[in-house]
């Protein structure tokens, strides 16, 4: 219209003039008729034949015998460079007047229409048709079958496909089930025409399969529980645990999809069109000879497979596994968990324990494999071997001592000292500390071994203390500890003992600490030393603290030469009352021998001599208590 617009402006005719030029070259014809001749029958959507007049840019100038020409874009071409003016082409009229007075015309939407009639021409639904897919859309893919065909995604094959994408460019087979010529659809299914052709193939399978037979098959799907193989029409399923004598954690370990396999026929359950199939049956079962392959005592290399909190599986070869127990992984070493031992995948040396061939258990220990470092310990550590070792635990009776790795020996608490009251090991010894020991005994059956920290010294029970301490001797100590029947008191480190509660004083004393106090020091008198039982008996007092009664005049007298006004001042302490005890016995002994003594004093003395002997033997059972008392505090 803009061309024409410019040719008028060009000429600048006026109108009567242009009328009167245009009737004589028409004639005596009315243009009116000339022009509808020359247009004849066009409307849209029609579709007509034209010719290529000329190109102009990206658009293509088309004459279909209309008063004007029509234009289309260079795209609708399938391939653009055969595009040449005189070339004839059949479009479809879009407008035919698109207000600038040419014609919009579509050669794409003509070449559908021709072909969509061309399909319907040729196919119904049901017919069998072939094309290649050309795109994804929703829902499915595009399939050129000489038009667009629609491909369900549910309809590309038996089993749903995870990608759809993977048949682009691909020549497909499928089933028309639905034309929608008002809508210009096609649906297709590549499925039903696989399930067609698998019913027949299957009912041919069904007629020649029989149980025990080997066939060929191809994995068609693999799942946790198995893998289904089409026989050829039928899948049938291959159980995981009919995949291997062995262990298979996951059946995609020894399949692959697509993979061609030869399998046994199990099982055939016609009703129900199942077929239950097997791959290791194709080899013999490796349980029928274990007993002869894996004698008790045998040892033999295995490689770990799987650990549970018990133990861990051990694959001796393929479909044969055993269990190392926990207990049986190491002589020595307390294994809370196998995996602190053993790792999947370990190689190990085993020895055979037991075989159950109908429960197809075999039990396999790891230690069996090694020296028992038990059987060597008697050898190794005879009693009376100084060994030098870690602290590795303290408990309430005694620390265990680390020898070598795995061994241990015990350090009773009553070993770790001759003199001292050990309560706990913590008083004589630290977790890891290197500690010096003598081996004291071993049982190699109990898997123990006792050790001696004190037996490295001479125990001065025998010797040390009784040549040091004599009854009789007054000896300086400290109060330790109160007990309801008297006192501890410490003469020397490691030395205790025991002031009963008798010898507190000469009057009844019916609480220790009226009379002496824990960490007080006092001077005790020894009045008993017992090296078979370790005891020491202690006295604050004698059986008479005074010496009235005894000496008679020649004691007094004896007493009055010894005493003076400081003794006298001192003895309101515990110290200067032994002392006082002392000097009365030693005047009374004076007394006893004077020749010249009165007849009365003679009695008196051997009244006293006589009742001596018999205050002794009273306050002996006083002593035995103490040391009764001394020997329940122990405890």
């Amino acid at each position: 219209m803009q061309y024409g617009k410019k040719l008028v402006k060009e000429f600048d005719l006026d109108a009567e003039t242009l009328e009167k030029e245009l009737n004589e070259a028409l004639g005596e014809t009315p243009i009116d008729s000339i022009l509808l001749d020359s247009v004849g029958d066009f409307k849209p959507e029609m579709i007509v034949k034209g010719k290529v007049v000329r190109l102009s840019g990206e658009y293509v100038f088309i004459d279909i015998g209309y008063k004007s020409e029509g234009l289309i874009h260079i795209t609708e071409f399938d391939d653009p460079t055969v595009v040449k003016p005189g070339l004839e082409v059949e479009v479809l009229i879009e407008e035919l007047d698109d207000g600038e007075g040419m014609i919009l015309l579509s050669k794409r939407k003509a070449d559908r229409i021709r072909s969509w009639e061309k399909v319907i021409q040729l196919y119904k639904e049901g017919d069998e048709v072939q094309g290649m897919a050309t795109r994804k859309i929703k829902g499915g893919l595009l399939v050129d079958i000489g038009v667009n065909a629609f491909l369900p995604a549910s309809q590309v094959n038996i089993r749903r496909t995870e990608d759809i994408g993977e048949w682009i460019g691909k020549e497909i087979k499928a089933r028309i089930i639905k034309i929608d010529e008002e809508r210009m659809n096609i649906v297709v299914s590549r499925r039903k025409l696989i399930e067609e052709e698998r019913e027949a193939l299957k009912s041919k399978l069904m007629e020649d399969i029989e149980e025990d037979q080997v066939r060929k098959g191809v994995v068609k799907n693999i799942a946790d529980f198995g893998a289904f193989v089409d026989l050829g029409g039928l899948d049938g399923l291959l159980h995981i645990t009919d995949m291997s004598w062995g262990r298979v954690n996951h059946p995609s370990d020894m399949l692959k999809i697509d993979q061609e396999i030869e399998v046994k026929v199990l099982k055939i359950d016609r009703e129900r069109d199942r077929v239950a199939l097997g791959l290791k049956q194709l080899t013999p079962d490796p349980w029928l000879s274990i007993e002869e392959n894996y004698p008790a005592g045998r040892k033999v290399v295995g490689t770990v497979v799987n650990i549970k909190d018990y133990g861990a599986f051990v694959k001796l070869e393929d479909g044969v596994e055993g269990l190392v127990h926990i207990s049986e992984m190491s002589w020595t070493r307390r294994v809370n968990d196998p995996r602190e031992v053993v790792n999947v995948g370990d190689q190990v040396e085993v020895v055979v324990l037991d075989v159950n061939k109908e429960k197809q258990e075999i039990s396999l220990g790891m230690k069996q494999a090694e020296v028992n470092p038990w059987d060597l310990v008697e050898s190794n550590y005879p009693p009376g071997t100084i060994i030098v070792g870690k602290v590795r635990n303290l408990t309430n009776y005694g620390a265990f001592i680390e020898l070598q790795e795995g061994i241990d020996g015990l350090l009773h608490v009553s070993d770790m000292s001759w003199t001292k009251k050990v309560t706990h090991p913590s008083e004589m010894v630290k977790k890891g500390e290197e500690l010096k020991c003598v081996v004291l005994s071993v049982d190699r059956d109990k898997k123990r071994i006792a050790l001696g920290l004190k037996q490295l010294d001479q125990d001065p029970w025998d010797h040390d203390i009784p040549s040091r301490f004599h009854i009789g001797d007054t000896v300086t100590g400290k109060v330790t500890k109160l007990t309801n029947f008297g006192a501890f008191v410490e003469l020397e480190e490691g030395l205790e003992g025991l002031l009963h509660i008798s010898e507190l004083a000469d009057h009844k004393v019916d609480n220790p600490e009226e009379v002496v106090k824990p960490g007080q020091t006092v001077d005790v008198r020894i009045i008993k030393i017992d090296p078979e039982e370790r005891k020491v008996g202690l006295t604050l007092v004698q059986a008479h603290y005074g010496a009235g009664g005894e000496g008679g005049e020649s004691s007094k007298k004896a007493a009055s030469t010894t005493s003076s006004p400081m003794l006298e001042a001192e003895t309101n302490t515990l110290a200067a009352q032994l002392r006082s005890v002392g000097e009365k016995i030693e005047a009374r002994e004076a007394a006893e021998a004077e020749p010249q003594a009165e007849a009365k004093s003679e009695t008196q003395a051997e009244a006293s001599a006589e009742a001596s002997p018999a205050e002794e033997g009273e306050k002996e059972p006083e002593t035995n208590e103490g040391s009764e008392a001394e020997e329940e505090g122990k405890d």
